[in-house]
């Protein structure tokens, strides 16, 4: 299972720069790494969270890249993880997952900033027979 949600951020330079900072302030990752470009000033972050179901015996991994341009922050959420068939009514629908807090915080804090977000719809490839 895995699902991948993609986003773009548009808006002044300062405050995209610190929109990862607060990220992972508010919801700490398990890993984090950050590169900056030398170049041209471009930042990435790659952020790994990890939310254990006891009740399943599973845990889903959710891994945040944050591309920071000057002129945007894409973020790409792959969640993958968990477990999927018949097991009964034995998962909590109702419970927030780990992909929640940080989509909720991505349109939460570009609400608050007044910053333009655009999500990206994957685009599937269908092959023709000729």
């Amino acid at each position: 299972m895995a699902t991948v949600s993609k986003y773009l951020v548009f808006g002044p330079a300062d405050t995209l720069r610190r929109m990862p900072e607060k990220l992972f302030n508010d919801i700490e990752p398990k890993y984090l790494y950050k590169y900056d470009s030398s170049d041209n000033g471009d930042q990435v972050h790659v952020a790994v969270y990890e939310e254990y179901e006891k009740q399943i015996n599973s845990s889903v991994t959710l891994t945040c890249i944050i591309e920071f341009t000057g002129k945007q922050n894409r973020f790409e959420l792959k969640k993958t993880g968990g477990r999927m068939g018949f097991r009964g009514s034995s998962l909590d629908e109702e419970k927030r997952t780990i992909d929640d807090e940080v989509t909720d915080f991505i349109l939460d804090f570009s609400k608050r900033f007044g910053l333009t977000v655009q999500q990206e719809k994957e685009q599937e490839t269908e092959e023709s027979d000729s």
